[in-house]
């Protein structure tokens, strides 16, 4: 089986709310962890009403409690919003109610627009402290060191994994020279995704944590029963990537039928270039875009965001890609 994981955006549907929002992750992540999914990842994004997930260590814990074996984490966590101190706090606290199951991968970027940026404090020159705060990070995860002045309760010695997230080359060159793994987010910036992979593979320096290098490659997959029915769930995620180009942040909206009819040729040009590595299908569609992806990458693992409006189908389409992926597996022998 190709190793699949679920990015869960915590989006709240049009004529929702975010409580639906977040026990539908919970629920969500429970039909992964059935269907053989390794991890479940939420991210940090701020001011934007149509995600549920601004608190993610509170909906990690959330998603956790209602889960018992998949991984839960964070996909990631915005570092220079935040002391790396409480970071560590946050996620020891998680890793002892929830031993082995938490990660946290970490970004730069703040997940969020620059004036929401002031509202949280951030040093718009925290970004430069990136790596050092990592390191720091890392520092507070091992074990308790003789005589250390401060400690980030109850974190030493949870040995929480601590990926890189990134989108251009920076996270590519960090991840290798902390031998860190690394996962890449071409759900929504596929340019740069093969000269990432290759800059961290060919950089990679083996480390305590990792001997050899690990790259997760995001996807978009939408699967449903047959081709034109996925595609016509897919309006949902166009939808929404075109409502960002136009900079308005709508909720989850119902598909379409005709998605031309509601975007610009310029819109749909900057759609699909940012859509570009999005798997939409039936089965066997869903099982050679996996192979396909995996082929071309050297992926180790694929994460799939899935933006469908109707829960019921969402979880179809999650249970379908992990069938899809043992599939794919297949194809390859």
């Amino acid at each position: 089986m190709i190793p699949i994981s679920l990015l869960e955006l915590v989006r709240v549907r049009e004529g929702g709310t975010p409580r639906e929002a977040l026990d539908g992750a919970r629920d969500l992540a429970k039909v992964a962890e059935d269907a053989g999914y390794n991890r479940v990842w939420v991210a940090e994004h701020h001011n934007i009403p149509a995600i549920a997930s601004a608190a993610t260590p509170v909906v990690i814990g959330h998603i956790a409690a209602g889960t018992s074996t998949i991984r839960v984490g964070a996909g990631g966590i915005m570092l220079p919003n935040h002391a790396p101190l409480i970071v560590a706090e946050q996620f020891g606290t998680l890793a002892r109610l929830f031993p082995d199951r938490i990660d946290l991968g970490l970004g730069r970027a703040p997940g969020t627009d620059q004036l929401t940026v002031r509202a949280l404090r951030r040093d718009p020159q925290s970004a430069e402290e990136f790596p050092r705060d990592v390191i720091e990070l890392q520092s507070y995860f091992a074990p308790l060191q003789p005589g250390a002045k401060i400690q980030a309760v109850p974190a030493a010695g949870t040995e929480v994994p601590l990926w890189i997230l990134g989108s251009s080359m920076f996270g590519a060159y960090l991840a290798a020279e902390l031998g860190l793994p690394y996962a890449f987010a071409s759900h929504f910036a596929p340019d740069l995704l093969m000269p990432a992979m290759e800059a961290y593979r060919s950089r990679f320096k083996p480390s305590a944590t990792l001997a050899k290098p690990y790259a997760m490659v995001a996807a978009n997959v939408i699967g449903a029963d047959s081709d034109d029915e996925a595609r016509h769930l897919f309006t949902t995620a166009q939808m929404s990537f075109t409502n960002m180009v136009r900079g308005t942040r709508m909720m989850s909206q119902p598909p379409i039928d005709d998605i031309d009819s509601y975007w610009t040729e310029a819109e749909k040009a900057h759609v699909e270039r940012m859509l570009a590595c999005s798997i939409v299908g039936g089965p066997d569609s869903l099982a050679r875009g996996l192979r396909v992806l995996v082929d071309q990458t050297g992926a180790d693992e694929v994460i799939v965001a899935s933006d469908i409006y109707d829960p019921a189908k969402r979880a179809h389409s999650v249970r379908l890609a992990g069938a899809a992926a043992r599939d794919a597996a297949q194809l390859a022998a």
